[in-house]
């Protein structure tokens, strides 16, 4: 082998290409961006749009649907999901993964621009837009003061605050969450209206004819000039209370009259609360791709600047930390990385007994793991989650090929060969297999980083990672492996006292393996049979294992989401949230809890339902607390679910950067028609209800929104002069708010809104009491002569997934009970119960299981598929590779007999797991049968070959074995933040290499002793190329001619 001889006789040329591999990997590793998981922000467009008084059903059949035909054509969509409620319409298009975002948003914008013609003439232009994933706040900060209120403490932010923490690197934007902006609230009173013969388009006239701010230009003469500043604008709360509305018989009737003016709040529908008590939170929103842990340092650490010169009224704390969970879980990989790493120098320290060999596969660890850095910062990749987790991994496997180098070294210095001569042709022996199984890794991970998907989006990044560093490995291990044994190892003569007094042991362990296969290579048929049934209990195991798109983890936070009654008040909303905050108190006694941030009426989108609001439940630091968290949410549950008047449940936030406000199970049935909707979306809900395991089962489509329905006699306001604008913009004043006008307020613009007081809000009798004004007579005409009003009930939304109508049963899963035994319920009640024209798909995180579960079974068998063929296109044989690959089986029941022990879900991490099963178990089949091939090529009979090449791989065999469980064990064992995720995978590697390395180590030999009798060695069609080419030139030298007797070659 050119590499590794060239190595042993260039040592220092050895060395400077690892070092070189070191330093680049640093300078790569040194930019590289550290994130949570990795960027696998969906090209995701919506497009809003708005229509004054247009109830949902008109929005759905004269916006939505017309929206949605414009943009179906558009290349590379994977779903259309869209909403429809009063007076809003939004269509959310999720592109493939593969289609740049700006290309898509710009083809949405071009075809929405040609539909505009087909919308109704009062809409508005609809507005399209790219969906940041990053847009979420990763860090919220909760202002609270008891001497200021609301609205003083978000000036105070405003002013004060958000432009310091925006300019913290790596910051997007600061937005105020419950933020009480100032406004000018006028109240009106429609009984002093009425009095003064007002209405409500006379105060709003008046407003815009006296508030107003024109320049006045200037004043020159020969030498100078000055500018006319008119001070017409109104500014105080006390200039618009003497605003004149009328003058009447020498009498000035002022807006204070009519209504009560006061400097209040423009929104009052979103509230913030913290620990309690009423707050203002500011969001910290990062850009994309930035680095949070740096972030979340900055942030704490502007902060602690910002603290001395803080107003004494204000009292600051960070209420939610994203960024924490990401630093808790990194540290702990990094744990679990610095403990493989010792676990696996001190199995190689046991085998060998030497500190010098031990110090030779160790090196491999440092080289080949930097030098990865390399491949993942040209790739753009980051340091996350996962892409540490391919790292503690790849701890037991980058030795693998040192460690079977150096083993094939030792074994022939062991035979008295010289060192450097034993380092020489001990390299050159085994460097076919060192690269079989290098490319046999490799190809495992060439489909995990092919997949599709979200799930193929997250596991790319790992199973490019793992790749990177076995490849390197490899080379380490052809390079400075051979090198170092060359210059380090001693002959057997000067060994230590240590590996004398032991090497008694391993002869005896050598000899019992031999005893075995021998005896198990007379017993052929046996030893067939009990892999064959070996094989078909896996079946078996997987029947009775519960299968999740991901394990929950303990993310030091929990959701408390609340869904009042429709037609609920903000009041009402906020009552029950504070009830839900008394229940969890007995937290903040055990000190389990650290804050309670919750939120009325979320939503980037204003308004926002006020009957729903949220709460961030933040727990103290993993090292402080005794319980898990969903140990903590298993015993809210049933206390939260038990309260009356709202639907109140704690969900633990999913894994792998899922939505987590919505619920596990998102089961949408789609149909023509909401009238046969609403009839098979409550055969599912009274199906669901039967089974104890799904908890706050609840459907999307519900027609219990109250409703007051105003019909306006078009014909009698005709009569008398009433146009249905001013009716329309008085009930939208009156009843709603209206900005009117803007006044500024030390520098910053502010609005003026109007609205009926309170009182006058009250009943529906209230709403046919206002009047307006005839354009023709002048008089004012109540409006309960205009209109007619109507009691009903109809649905917030109308919602539509794929453009089909649809509708989504929601549900949340009792303790033990994983998302695919629901998911199986269901469609086992759909398949049961509603008839075939019934559509049914899922969504959120139930359609990312069922994605992801095609997906990764379909990665399983393309990566045997390719594996097969690196091994055949290696081994110039298609019964070698069968050979190889028929251990698979025995490590997939291994692996899924450890999931059903331990009671691990079967989740992606688990199947990922089980993909890698595919190379790593390989590995040890491919060093077996690569050496009995040599041997039979030197004159072995294949009995003979298999026997000798067992027994001279059995100690490498072992050792990259134990490595790689050693390099598993820190994940299987893990606790603390993400553990959960880790110790799927970690269990599955040990359980599945462990079980299939003692099967293989027998059945292998038994499958070669059968099988490879039917094959040749590789090398026969080069030895008989050889003979011909020198018996041709014997003959030419002889003269002869004619043609040349070919003999086959015997089969060995």
């Amino acid at each position: 082998m050119v590499l590794s001889d060239t190595s042993i006789k260039r040592p220092v040329f050895a060395s400077v290409v690892s070092l070189i591999l070191i330093i680049f990997g640093l300078f790569a590793f040194d930019r590289l961006a550290v994130r949570e998981y990795p960027d696998i922000d969906p090209p995701t467009v919506s497009i809003v749009t708005l229509y004054k008084g247009a109830s949902a059903q008109i929005m759905e059949t004269q916006v939505t649907q017309i929206i949605e035909e414009a943009i179906a054509g558009i290349e590379g969509i994977k779903l259309i999901t869209s909403k429809s409620r009063e007076e809003r319409s939004q269509v959310d298009i999720e592109f493939v993964l593969g289609r740049n975002v700006d290309t898509a948003a710009n083809d949405v914008r071009d075809k929405v621009a040609r539909s505009i013609g087909n919308l109704p003439l009062d809409v508005e232009a609809p507005i399209v837009s790219k969906v940041e994933a990053d847009a979420r706040p990763m860090l919220w900060i909760a202002l609270t003061s008891d001497e200021w209120d609301a609205i003083q403490l978000s000036d105070y932010a405003d002013r004060y605050l958000v432009d310091r923490l925006s300019v913290v690197p790596g910051v997007a934007k600061v937005m105020i969450g419950g933020e009480r902006k100032p406004a000018i609230r006028i109240w009106l009173d429609r009984r002093a209206m009425a009095a003064r013969g007002l209405t409500v388009q006379d105060v709003e006239a008046a407003l815009l004819a006296q508030n107003v701010e024109l320049p006045s230009g200037r004043i020159e003469s020969n030498l100078r000039e000055f500018t006319v500043r008119t001070e017409s604008a109104l500014v105080t709360p006390d200039e618009f209370r003497d605003l004149v509305l009328l003058a009447k018989d020498g009498y000035l009737v002022r807006l204070h009259e009519i209504a009560e003016v006061e400097l209040g709040t423009e929104e009052l529908r979103y509230e913030v609360r913290a620990n309690g008590e009423a707050a203002i939170g500011l969001g910290v929103v990062k850009q994309s791709k930035a680095n949070e842990l740096a972030i979340a340092e900055g942030i704490l650490e502007e902060i602690e600047k910002i603290r001395p010169s803080l107003a004494r009224q204000v009292k600051m704390k960070v209420a939610y930390d994203k960024s924490r969970f990401v630093d808790a879980s990194i540290d702990g990989v990094f744990h679990a990385l610095f403990v493989a790493l010792a676990l696996v120098v001190g199995v190689i320290f046991v085998f060998l007994r030497s500190l010098r060999a031990t110090i030779i596969p160790a090196v491999a660890i440092p080289v080949s793991l930097t030098a990865s850095f390399m491949v993942l910062a040209a790739l753009g990749y980051s340091i996350n989650v996962l892409t540490l987790l391919a790292y503690v991994l790849a701890v037991g496997l980058v030795v693998d090929d040192a460690i079977v180098v150096l083993e094939n070294i030792h074994r022939r210095i062991e035979r008295g060969e010289p060192v450097l001569l034993a380092s020489y042709r001990g390299a050159r022996q085994i460097s076919f297999a060192v690269i079989a199984t290098t490319l046999a890794l490799v190809a495992v991970f060439i489909p995990i980083s092919l997949m599709t998907g979200n799930t193929g989006r997250l596991f790319s990044e790992f199973g490019v990672t793992v790749a990177a560093t076995v490849l390197f490995s490899g080379l380490v291990a052809l390079t400075l492996t051979p090198m170092m044994c060359s210059k380090l190892l001693v002959s057997k003569e000067h060994e230590s006292f240590l590996y004398k007094a032991t090497e008694f042991l391993f002869h005896l362990l050598n000899k019992s393996y031999e005893l075995l296969l021998r005896g198990t290579l007379a017993l052929p048929v046996v030893m067939i049979f009990i892999g064959l049934v070996i094989s078909l209990v896996a079946k078996g195991f997987y029947d009775h294992i519960n299968q999740e798109f991901a394990p929950t983890e303990d993310r030091g936070v929990f959701l408390v989401v609340l869904n009042a009654p429709e037609g609920a008040t903000i009041n009402y909303t906020r009552a029950y949230l504070e009830e839900a905050e008394q229940k969890l108190e007995s937290l903040f006694e055990n000190g389990e809890a650290d804050t309670i941030f919750g939120v009325v009426a979320p939503g980037l989108s204003r308004p926002s339902p006020v009957n729903f609001a949220i709460a961030f439940v933040v727990l103290e630091p993993w090292a402080k607390r005794e319980r898990k968290q969903q140990e903590i949410v298993a015993e809210m549950f049933p206390k939260l679910l038990g309260i009356p008047g709202a639907m109140v449940f704690a969900i633990n936030p999913p894994s792998l950067n899922q939505p987590g406000r919505k619920t596990p199970v998102q089961f949408v049935i789609g149909g023509p028609s909401y009238d046969m909707l609403r009839e098979w979306s409550s055969v599912i809900l009274e199906g669901a209800a039967e089974n104890p395991n799904l908890l706050s089962i609840q459907s999307d489509f519900k027609e219990t929104k109250p409703e007051l329905r105003v019909d306006i006699h078009r014909d009698r306001a005709a009569d008398l002069g009433v146009s249905i604008q001013a009716i329309g913009r008085t009930l939208e004043t009156m009843l709603g708010s209206r900005f009117v006008s803007t006044f500024n307020d030390r520098g910053v613009q502010y609005n003026v809104v109007m609205q009926a007081h309170d009182d006058d809000r009250v009943t529906p009798s209230d709403l046919t009491n206002i009047n307006v004004r005839s354009s023709t007579t002048g008089k004012l005409i109540s409006l309960s002569s205009l209109v007619t009003v109507s009691e009903a009930a109809g649905p917030k939304e109308l919602n539509r997934v794929d453009r089909m109508r649809a509708v989504t049963i929601s549900t949340s899963l009792a303790p033990g009970y994983t998302l695919g035994e629901a998911l199986s319920y269901l469609d086992a009640l759909a398949r049961d119960r509603l008839p075939g024209e019934a559509r049914i798909t899922y969504g959120g995180q139930s359609r990312e299981f069922r994605d992801s579960s095609s997906s990764l079974l379909l990665t399983f068998i393309l990566a045997i598929i390719i594996i097969y063929l690196v091994l055949g296109a290696q081994f110039e044989s298609f019964i070698h590779p069968f050979i190889i690959l028929l251990s698979v089986p025995l490590a997939v029941t291994g692996a899924l007999g450890t999931l059903l022990l331990t009671g691990i879900t079967l989740n992606v991490y688990s199947q990922i797991g089980m993909v890698m099963l595919i190379g790593l178990v390989a590995k040890n089949a491919i060093l077996i049968v690569e050496f009995a091939n040599q041997l039979r090529e030197q004159g072995a009979e294949v009995r003979e070959a298999i026997i000798r090449s067992s027994l001279a791989r059995f100690r490498p065999i072992l050792m990259t074995t134990i490595a790689t469980v050693c390099g598993a064990m820190p994940l299987a064992f893990a606790d603390g933040a993400g553990a959960e995720s880790r110790s799927s995978i970690g269990w599955v590697i040990i359980g599945g290499v462990s079980f299939s390395t003692i099967l293989s180590l027998f059945i292998v030999p038994v499958l070669y002793s059968i099988l490879a009798r039917f094959t040749r060695p590789s090398s026969h069609i080069a030895d008989r190329l050889r003979n011909l080419e020198s018996e041709y030139v014997d003959r030419e030298a002889r003269g002869e001619e004619g043609p040349i007797a070919v003999s086959p070659a015997p089969v060995k």
